[in-house]
C-alpha cells in the first residue's frame, strides 16, 4: 500500500460528505485511513529485568543515541541535594528535576504491544522516559525514528558502578525497599558482565 497524504484523505472524505455520498466517504476511510482500535496494554518490568536490558543496551537511548543515567543514581542525588535536584513521588513537573524525564532510562516495546508487538528481548529497547512518552503506541515508521545500535556498557554504564559503590558506602539505604531492589539488580548486572568478560 502506497503512503497517502492523510490531510488529502480527509479532504476527499469531506468532499464525499458534501456530495451526500456517505458510502463513498466510508470507502475512502476504509481504504486509506482505516480506524484501528488501540487498547492500551502495559507490561511491568522488575528492576532486575530493566537493569539487565539497560546494561545490554549500554545505557544508550536507542532512538536518539544519547547517554542515560541509572534511575536510582538520580534518586541518590535527590536525597543528597533535595533543593537543587528535587524529586516528587509522582514526578510532578513543578516539583521534580527535568532530568527524571530526560535521562532516566525505561524500556519501550519497539512494536507496541497494542499494535501486536511482543515482550521478547528482540522487541525491547532502552529509551528515555521523555521519548517513551512521545512514542506511546506509535511505530518507528510513523514517527520517522530509527533504532540505533546498542552502546557498550564498558564505555558508559549509566553510573551503575558508581551506584553500587555508593550503596556499599551508605548501607543504611538498603533498609529502604526502593534502594535495596535496585541495588540487588545493579549488583547482579555487574556480576553478569564480569563473568561474561572473564
Amino acid at each position: 500500500m502506497e503512503p497517502t497524504d492523510k490531510s488529502q484523505t480527509i479532504t476527499d472524505v469531506c468532499a464525499a460528505i458534501k456530495s451526500n455520498e456517505l458510502n463513498r466517504a466510508k470507502s475512502i476511510l476504509r481504504d486509506k485511513y482505516r480506524f484501528i482500535s488501540l487498547v492500551p496494554v502495559k507490561k511491568a518490568f522488575s528492576p532486575a529485568e530493566m537493569t539487565r536490558l539497560f546494561a545490554r543496551d549500554g545505557f544508550i537511548d536507542r532512538y536518539s543515541g544519547e547517554r542515560l543515567v541509572f534511575t536510582p543514581v538520580l534518586r541518590v542525588l535527590s536525597r543528597v541535594l533535595p533543593t537543587d535536584f528535587p524529586y516528587h513521588p509522582n514526578w510532578k513537573m513543578s516539583e521534580c528535576h527535568i532530568a527524571y524525564w530526560e535521562v532516566t532510562p525505561t524500556i519501550d516495546h519497539i512494536i507496541p504491544l497494542a499494535r501486536g508487538g511482543s515482550s521478547h528481548d528482540s522487541n525491547l529497547a532502552t529509551t528515555s522516559m521523555l521519548r517513551n512518552g512521545v512514542k506511546a503506541n506509535w511505530t518507528l515508521e510513523e514517527l520517522d525514528w530509527k533504532l540505533m545500535a546498542p552502546g557498550d556498557s564498558r564505555q558508559w554504564d549509566g553510573l551503575l558502578k558508581w551506584f553500587v559503590k555508593y550503596i556499599k558506602d551508605h548501607q543504611e539505604l538498603l533498609g529502604e525497599t526502593y534502594f535495596a531492589s535496585w541495588y540487588g539488580a545493579a549488583d547482579a548486572a555487574l556480576s553478569r558482565s564480569h563473568s561474561l568478560s572473564a
